[in-house]
């Protein structure tokens, strides 16, 4: 991208981070944001209600980020949802994510459009141990969705919304202009 995507700005007075944040919290989820050491100053961005730590090790990949998350949950969560800074969802997405999750006593929940799966993804407290046990160089996240694949809940939406991921300044010009 080019800048930090925490920073971009998103919805009125608000940035990427704020938005994702508040979202979270308007729903009753308690966010732990992990940050890089390198957006470490990013923690005073972080609403009243949501917990942020700084990953040491960042650059040694995206599963790093997810096991110091972790590490930060208590062990009796009921929910866990993964979910990355630039994949900005709206309040719709989550509520109904969150209510298909809990209808279905799902160990895995994920967003689908048009039978492509997207984000966030939502996860039962029966998962950690596999989320725990996750490796850069096993794929990360991906061999737990790999492994799974055939219990995940797959809820349907009828918005490209849930694919929406931001890694070009292109994207961000294009959805920030409906934002």
């Amino acid at each position: 991208m080019g800048t930090c995507k925490t920073s971009l700005s998103w919805g009125e007075g608000k940035t990427l981070l704020t938005y994702q944040l508040k979202q979270w919290l308007s729903i009753g989820f308690t966010p732990v944001v992990v940050l890089g050491s390198h957006n470490s100053d990013k923690e005073k961005d972080c609403p009243f209600g949501s917990l942020a730590v700084i990953n040491p090790h960042a650059n040694m990949g995206k599963t790093t980020s997810l096991l110091t998350g972790l590490q930060h949950i208590p062990p009796n969560f009921e929910i866990l949802a993964i979910s990355a800074v630039d994949q900005p969802r709206n309040l719709d997405i989550y509520q109904k994510l969150l209510l298909a999750h809990k209808d279905n006593s799902a160990m895995i929940t994920a967003p689908t459009y048009q039978g492509k799966m997207g984000h966030p993804l939502l996860f039962s407290n029966g998962m950690r141990s596999h989320l725990q046990n996750i490796r850069e160089e096993t794929l990360g996240l991906r061999q737990i969705i790999k492994e799974f694949y055939p219990v995940i809940h797959q809820v349907k939406f009828e918005t490209p919304a849930v694919l929406l991921d931001i890694n070009t300044p292109k994207v961000y010009q294009e959805l920030h202009n409906f934002g």
